[in-house]
């Protein structure tokens, strides 16, 4: 039932309804009709229209008048020259909605959507939407055959969330894409839940390139196809996946393999070449390990990102491609920026969405559901159902969760291991005895990859272990307070770091840390002098988890 006070309704003049046939009380017509409900109390009509229809207003305010005393007409003149033009009648639109006067207090508003063009339509459900114009929508509609009654009458209420069919579907909807972006896999790590969430959000709703951060084999490659199929089944790209390593092109080989060539653009360029930029034409691009592009490269991908134009090699006509980018790094790129060896404009432009992808020892909870996984891809690619023995998966799940296990190629490493013990598996049966070899594997693999142990082989640091400390501490420090430290802190705050990122505490990194002089303390606050080291370099056990 209406308020005593009365609807406040904003409506459009309807040129042909309003009119009437013939008998002009024999006919529904909508703002008329709409005043005669009992149970409809409009109070002040704002009633759009223009100049050409001038005679036909003022008859539709006479008869209102004779209807509903007590509705007061305000007349808002429209006119654009196109009433089909949507730039045209949404800007118009708008200005009314800035230039009515309401008291959201007192006002109950009501959008009526019976009459107006389609295009007017969509705009007054638009701005409403958006809450341009604070109200409900009205619809009306004529009465049954042979009744003579106004018609009908609803308002819609677009707070969606009060509507519980509706609630739940939009949940099940956002449920079923981010299980789609986890591959179905169930997570427990709070960081890895927060950035798909996040991922969930933003990718169906922005073409912006988007930035995959996070070590080797932490998933960008996986998490980018499926970005790609959420994007895809929402009908947002037509086009392919298309997906290129960086680090695998090089000189000519890289501007050939992205923008395409001419034939006899170089020696053995035999026939043209499309390019990878163009094949992805209505789809998706990843580009792996970006910061490995050369320059030349980099200005020419940030001209395709921008006029969606680009030059193939040995061709003096342009080439035309629409399609979206997901770059993926290892790298900070503000450091490859500092050093020259990335453009900061392309980055500015790649990184409007960064997600930092975690590595497997930052979610180390997770290990277990993602073994399951590696389990189930490998029988269905092989066909051969593969299970561990209780006994193996416990051993195996104790190591592979202890701060023994490194994890360096972290899910590639993960993946690499289920597939020896799937392949090596008897009867489909992982014993024990295949759980202890593949440790000794992985325990010789983390051991010949450790820059710090190769150094100590060689009798000192190796360059690359130097390297390796200072893209470290660049991710939590940045370049300006790195070159501030001495060697002799770089290296022994990498290992802090190290530790940090492979533990799953503040407090079980300080055990760790302090293993033997704890032994020697009657109370042992490993926590607490771990945390007074880092805050030394104005750090804490956040900032160092989260890479800086």
């Amino acid at each position: 039932m209406a308020k005593s006070k009365g609807y406040t309704v904003v409506s459009f003049l309807g040129a042909q309804l309003d009119r009437g046939s013939g008998d002009r009380w024999g006919s529904w017509r909508p703002n008329v009709a709409m005043c005669q409900h009992d149970d409809l109390l409009v109070s002040r009509l704002v009633l759009m229209t223009d100049r050409r229809f001038n005679k036909l207003y003022d008859r539709v305010v006479e008869d209102i008048a004779l209807v509903s005393p007590e509705t007061k007409v305000e007349r808002c003149d429209f006119g654009v020259r196109d009433p089909w033009d949507f730039e045209q009648v949404f800007d118009r639109l708008y200005g009314i909605s800035q230039d009515l006067t309401f008291e959201p207090g007192s006002d109950d508003l009501l959008v009526h959507m019976t009459t107006g063009t389609h295009v007017a339509q969509i705009c007054l459900f638009l701005l409403t939407e958006t809450r341009h114009f604070p109200a409900r929508l009205l619809q009306t509609g004529p009465p049954p055959a042979n009744k003579k009654v106004p018609g009908t009458w609803q308002i819609i209420d677009l707070d969606l969330s009060r509507f519980d069919r509706i609630a739940r579907r939009f949940a099940q909807e956002r449920a079923a894409a981010q299980s789609l972006l986890k591959s179905g896999i169930r997570t427990q790590s709070r960081a890895f839940e927060d950035l798909i969430t996040r991922v969930e959000r933003v990718a169906p709703v922005s073409k912006a390139p988007k930035l995959l951060m996070g070590p080797t084999g932490a998933g960008k490659s996986q998490l980018a196809k499926r970005i790609y199929e959420l994007k895809k089944q929402r009908g947002q790209l037509t086009g392919p996946f298309v997906e290129v390593n960086c680090a695998t092109i090089r000189g000519d080989g890289a501007h050939s393999t992205l923008f395409g060539h001419k034939r006899g653009a170089f020696t053995g360029a035999l026939q043209d070449r499309p390019g990878l930029l163009r094949a992805a034409d209505g789809g998706l691009l990843f580009l792996d390990e970006i910061g490995e592009l050369g320059l030349d490269e980099q200005a020419m991908l940030l001209r395709a990102l921008e006029d969606k134009r680009f030059l193939p090699l040995g061709s003096d006509k342009d080439v035309h491609s629409d399609f979206q980018l997901i770059a993926g790094t290892n790298r900070e790129l503000g450091s490859a920026v500092a050093r020259g060896t990335f453009r900061e404009d392309l980055l500015a432009r790649i990184n409007l969405w960064t997600f930092r992808l975690p590595g497997l020892r930052e979610r180390i909870e997770d290990l277990e559901p993602n073994v399951e996984h590696e389990l189930e891809r490998w029988s269905q690619q092989v066909g051969r159902r593969v299970h561990f023995s209780a006994e193996a998966r416990r051993r195996y799940l104790d190591f592979a969760t202890s701060a023994e296990a490194a994890w360096r190629g972290n899910f590639r490493d993960l993946n690499g291991s289920i597939t020896r013990l799937c392949t090596l598996a008897e009867g489909g049966r992982i014993t024990e005895t295949d759980v202890d070899g593949e440790i000794a594997r992985l325990r010789s693999d983390w051991r010949r990859d450790d820059p710090f142990e190769a150094a100590s082989a060689d009798g000192g640091e190796s360059a690359r272990g130097a390297e390796a400390d200072d893209e470290l501490l660049c991710s939590v420090l940045g370049d300006e307070r790195l070159e501030a430290l001495d060697r002799f802190d770089r290296v022994q705050l990498a290992e802090v770091v190290r530790c940090c990122r492979t533990t799953r505490s503040l407090s079980a990194a300080g055990r760790e840390l302090f293993a033997v002089t704890r032994q020697k303390r009657s109370i042992a606050n490993d926590a607490d002098r771990l945390r007074k080291y880092l805050a030394r370099f104005g750090l804490d056990h956040a900032a160092v988890t989260a890479g800086g």
